[in-house]
């Protein structure tokens, strides 16, 4: 194509509105901003703070017995300048229980009756558990207030079973368990919203704090565990050879089958007392999930993620032999961690490891992925890269996905198909983005469509939720890296990955970011494709081949980048492509002149990925003009 400054000079037509307006903000992030807790520069405010938990698990799984015992100890402290005379509580498995509130229906199988809890303790003292009516939130009085600064020490024990219908956690099959969710949590309490008790309805995400966790997973033997964090005790829980084979991996290029179903068959990989406890650590990091089976192949590599430092992550895969797919997940998930640490989002891979397993969620956790498997190795990678993208969001970055799912869900799809450009090619990676991201949208001209992008997740549901979080999302943050161009995006992208990993950025944090990285007012580019009712509708509207100008209507208001191409009086066809600034001083019109728009005989507009709701008038040929 053209270098547009090679041809046109563009003359915007100018209106009476103004983008130096501030953007709409919520009453109680301006409390944060009076508070200093957080800055309209998009950095965390001189006061800014977040409370923390130090969590000791113990489970005890013993398949295909379903049930789930659990007991733990939380050091929680409060890092808020607020005395707590209450604290809440997350239990995400009542979900399973029959009457909790859901969006959708629920079988036998999918129900339980929920997490009991046996024992509650604060300070070493034992404390009634007093039940409430929802579901997946607990609140319970403390004896003693917690003051600013102090910490309180809580126990908790608790059982529960495995839920039959496997999604997100649940049985897999009768001796494979993907456990998530599975221990009682203390709850965010955040600057701007205080506790975070919106209840858990199934379709939603989820918002945690940065805590340290250390799990101790106790299984029969035979079974092997799959985790969130560092096996602490390989060589207790496997046997030499494969002990090594794990360490060995950690350290080559190489892709290593370190369980075979051959070796499942001897039943000789773990140690082989009655049970193995397999001992887990992680450190800052916002949730903490596991798998166990008997039978699952175990393959393992890694990769070099930070070239400075020459740091390696790990790369697992857990899954049933007859995942043909599954046998190139290491290699696929290699790719991910080495693609994003180096291109987009450009930051090292965060953790030490990546376990992929073979389950039916489509699901991500930190360090961990659970899989659905596919007979297309296109497809399923890109799944698992889609996945692995939310790494970074929100797993780097702490984002409340129950209230802003597309800071996390709009930035995986964003990053999905950016690595499908490596991957596929550019024209397959459009089509694909076209079909899985866009359509659904743009074709469909109900209301709920259009909701803007701020509306906040836990209150929607259906298209409405879907679209917003991922295509629509998506393609506001692509339409800004065309905007700026790749190198100031990419710098003002980190730079606000730098200020807020291992916090809680609010949209606010991240808008004001990147207008103060890049020294621009961008206000009237997240106005409209954030916080606005707007959607993709362009067309051609009047051309005037003697004078050289064309002029485009935007029908839809998004400031979305297009293609316009001509064919010149000589035949010869040309396509410019336009960035979204042209859309700044006038959203609804714009006039392009060019010398070699003189004579041109056809004119056609196509955004690619940015799909126009009516085609019908992207074109203008002097032909039709004429009748």
């Amino acid at each position: 194509m053209l270098h547009k400054n090679l041809l046109l000079t563009f003359c915007f037509l100018l209106t009476a509105f103004s983008y130096s307006q501030d953007l709409y903000i919520p009453r109680d992030i301006k409390q944060a901003y009076q508070n200093n807790t957080r800055s309209k520069d998009g950095k965390p405010g001189a006061n800014y703070w977040q409370n923390h938990g130090v969590y000791d698990i113990n489970v005890n799984v013993s398949p295909p017995d379903r049930k789930v015992t659990g007991s733990e100890t939380i050091t929680y402290k409060n890092n808020s300048p607020d005395t707590l005379n209450v604290l809440s509580y997350k239990l995400i498995l009542n979900g399973h229980k029959p009457g909790a509130a859901r969006q959708g229906t629920a079988n036998n199988d999918f129900l339980t009756s929920g997490v009991s809890i046996d024992k509650y303790m604060e300070n070493g003292v034992e404390r009634e558990w007093i039940d409430d009516h929802d579901e997946t939130n607990r609140t319970i009085r403390l004896a003693k207030p917690l003051m600013p600064g102090a910490s309180i020490d809580l126990a908790i024990d608790w059982h529960y079973d495995v839920s039959i219908e496997s999604g997100r956690e649940g049985a897999i099959d009768s001796t494979t368990y993907f456990l998530a969710y599975f221990y009682p949590r203390v709850a965010v309490y955040d600057d701007y919203e205080g506790w975070d008790r919106m209840t858990f309805t199934g379709s939603q995400e989820f918002y945690n704090d940065f805590n340290d966790y250390t799990v101790a997973v106790t299984v029969p033997k035979n079974y092997i565990v799959w985790a969130t964090g560092d096996l602490q005790n390989t060589d207790e829980v496997l046997q030499k050879p494969y002990a090594d084979l794990l360490k060995k991996s950690m350290e080559s290029d190489s892709i290593f089958n370190i369980a075979t179903p051959e070796d499942l068959e001897k039943k000789q990989i773990t140690a082989q007392g009655e049970t193995n406890t397999w001992r887990w650590k992680a450190s800052n990091i916002t949730d903490f999930a596991l798998a166990l089976s008997d039978h699952y192949n175990w393959d393992a590599g890694s990769v070099v993620v930070d070239s400075t430092t020459n740091r390696r992550a790990s790369v697992q895969a857990a899954y049933g032999d007859q995942s043909e797919d599954f046998h190139h997940m290491v290699e696929f998930g290699k790719h991910a961690l080495n693609w994003f640490s180096n291109n987009t989002p450009g930051v090292p891979y965060p953790f030490s490891k990546s376990t992929i397993v073979r389950g039916f969620a489509d699901m991500e956790y930190p360090m961990m992925v659970n899989d659905n498997s596919t007979p297309n190795l296109d497809f399923s990678r890109f799944v698992a890269e889609h996945e692995i993208a939310h790494t970074y969001f929100p797993f780097y970055m702490g984002i409340n996905e129950t209230r802003f799912g597309f800071m996390d869900e709009g930035w995986a799809t964003a990053l999905e198909h950016l690595i499908s450009i490596s991957d596929l090619g550019e024209e397959t990676a459009i089509r694909n983005f076209q079909r899985f991201r866009v359509n659904r949208w743009i074709n469909d001209k109900s209301m709920e469509e259009d909701l803007p992008i701020i509306t906040p997740s836990n209150i929607l549901s259906g298209a409405g939720l879907g679209n917003n979080e991922y295509g629509k999302a998506a393609l506001g943050y692509l339409a800004m890296k065309d905007l700026l161009g790749d190198d100031l995006f990419e710098k003002a992208l980190q730079g606000y990955m730098d200020r807020w990993n291992g916090k809680h950025p609010t949209p606010w944090d991240f808008f004001y970011s990147f207008n103060d990285i890049t020294g621009e007012n961008l206000n009237w580019f997240w106005d409209s494709w954030y916080f606005s009712h707007n959607y993709i509708d362009m067309a051609i509207s009047n051309i005037d081949a003697k004078k050289g100008t064309v002029e485009i209507k935007n029908l839809g208001g998004m400031p979305a980048p297009f293609d316009i191409t001509f064919t010149t009086a000589s035949g010869e066809i040309k396509t410019v492509h336009e960035i979204p600034k042209i859309w700044q001083n006038n959203l609804k019109i714009a006039t392009l002149k060019a010398k070699e728009f003189k004579g041109a005989t056809s004119f056609s507009i196509n955004g690619g990925i940015f799909m126009d709701a009516d085609t019908s008038n992207n074109t203008w040929t002097a032909e039709k003009a004429s009748k």
